[in-house]
């Protein structure tokens, strides 16, 4: 029996970087994506590698990009210009996330990033959306 765990529910946090930190819900996410992890390699070949053979050693971990995409509600605290999406997104600033699963525990990855890009849609046929992507700088923690 399958122990699959369905995606509704996962929440994308920002925190407001007080003591103690006090993080929101970034509201009317649809979709979310990443972060996309990665590891970069090395080349070590030399004369000496095995038949020729390209061998590499394992170098520093990105952890890239987290996209989501959402209805855009631009009055909304979490979207607005003065505290939300697009406020954090001009001043350019860095700052605290939480990505939290909807499994039993509320998994939650923290790490810090700043919002890359920012995208607003207003299709003629279509609710207001944005599409975002963060892009994660250090490490990140897991807790449960």
């Amino acid at each position: 029996m399958s122990s699959a765990i369905k995606a509704r529910g996962t929440k994308i946090k920002i925190g407001d970087g007080g003591t103690p930190e006090t993080f929101t819900t970034i509201a009317e996410v649809t979709d979310i994506s990443g972060p996309t992890d990665d590891t970069e390699e090395i080349d070590v070949t030399n004369h000496d590698s095995p038949a020729g053979t390209k061998e590499v050693i394992m170098g520093d971990r990105d952890l890239g990009t987290l996209t989501f995409s959402g209805n855009f509600i631009p009055t909304n605290a979490t979207h607005d210009w003065l505290t939300g999406m697009v406020a954090v997104h001009k001043a350019g600033t860095k700052h605290n996330f939480q990505l939290v699963y909807p499994d039993v525990g509320n998994t939650t990855r923290a790490f810090q990033a700043y919002i890359k890009t920012l995208t607003v849609k207003a299709a003629s046929k279509a609710v207001l959306s944005f599409d975002g992507t963060l892009r994660i700088t250090g490490d990140d923690t897991w807790t449960a």
